[in-house]
């Protein structure tokens, strides 16, 4: 079955899919490790773990608050079968859930080596493939719901990867990994930390791996947290989203325990090949870039420019079209 170009899009009734690779072209967007994906980066590799309690967590505890919240005030009335169906939705399953999650083992990551344009992905009976990056697929997936509460919409970023094994036996031909992000724009922000690291570099991939070698407790962290968003974005919104958002509404408190208890360290590759493998390379042995996937990258940036350059265009004539008391000034036009 072929694989649907990069750059196209499926839309459906309800549903829409956006497919980034391959080949992997840049899509347009920043790359923006959402969901902390990111378990160790240099120069080398970048490890992408799919182990997202914390993302779990973040969409769980809204509907535990909103639950407590509705039971306190009586919504439910005097506790009859909504309720305990209520319960069980949006409590007891979520919970149970979650502690299944935090009784497995940390499943390993998938190690990207930008010197050698391979992927590695370990397998659940210890082997490994070693996939090579241009075969990489790469979807953003997103499907939208209308109910009485309205409308809402769920997505993931999928990533796959062919086992290079010709011979290989049916249900061991593919194998990907999926994240949570809601689809669309963020999907792609997330795919472009692994495509940006492999065909630009690591500098332009921000990561969040220092949480894994805190010294402090968690208070503590949560304080300096506080602190340098206040430095960022003043006090007001630091409070209001670090502090009452990430303290009440999404328990920041829960996820940083979690993740100190299960990725402190993040599990590690440790089989012999994999760590020979994992080594740095002379840079005349560096692996290139293919003729096609160099093309059509040069042809994807021209395509951005265009787009840039049409919306640019299109933000002046609106600027223009205002009043000259009420235009904005070009330094706090949108950069995004």
């Amino acid at each position: 079955m072929s694989t649907p170009q990069a750059g196209t899009s499926k839309k459906g009734f309800m549903s829409r899919d956006d497919y980034l690779a391959p080949l992997a072209i840049p899509t347009g967007q920043s790359p923006k490790d959402v969901l902390n994906t990111i378990w160790r980066k240099n120069d080398v590799f970048i490890d992408i773990g799919d182990y997202s309690v914390g993302s779990f967590v973040l969409v769980t505890w809204p509907l535990i608050i909103t639950f407590g919240a509705f039971t306190y005030f009586g919504i439910f009335g005097n506790f009859g079968w909504m309720f305990w169906w209520m319960f069980a939705c949006f409590v007891a399953f979520p919970v149970i859930l979650l502690a299944l999650i935090l009784l497995r083992t940390v499943p390993l990551p998938v190690r990207f080596n930008r010197q050698r344009r391979e992927v590695c992905v370990p397998q659940k009976d210890g082997s490994y493939w070693i996939v090579p990056w241009e075969t990489v697929t790469a979807a953003a997936t997103q499907t939208s719901s209308v109910s009485q509460a309205g409308k809402t919409t769920q997505g993931l970023l999928v990533v796959g990867f062919r086992n290079p094994d010709p011979n290989a036996k049916k249900g061991k031909t593919d194998w990907s990994m999926g994240f949570n992000c809601g689809g669309g724009k963020t999907a792609m922000c997330l795919w472009e930390c692994m495509r940006s690291y492999m065909e630009i570099g690591p500098e332009v991939v921000s990561d969040n791996t220092y949480r894994f070698s805190r010294e402090k407790g968690i208070w503590a962290s949560y304080v300096d947290d506080v602190f340098e968003a206040a430095e960022r974005k003043g006090w007001f919104l630091a409070l209001l989203w670090e502090g009452f958002c990430g303290l009440i509404v999404f328990n920041t408190l829960l996820i940083d325990l979690i993740e100190r208890r299960k990725l402190t360290p993040p599990p590690d590759l440790t089989d012999p090949t994999i760590i020979e493998w994992s080594k740095p390379l002379p840079p005349e042995q560096w692996a290139k870039r293919s003729p096609e996937l160099d093309l059509a990258i040069k042809q994807r940036e021209a395509e951005l420019e265009i787009i840039h350059a049409e919306e640019a265009a299109k933000e002046a004539a609106y600027r223009d079209s205002l009043p000259k008391s009420t235009r904005p000034e070009k330094s706090n036009w949108p950069t995004e």
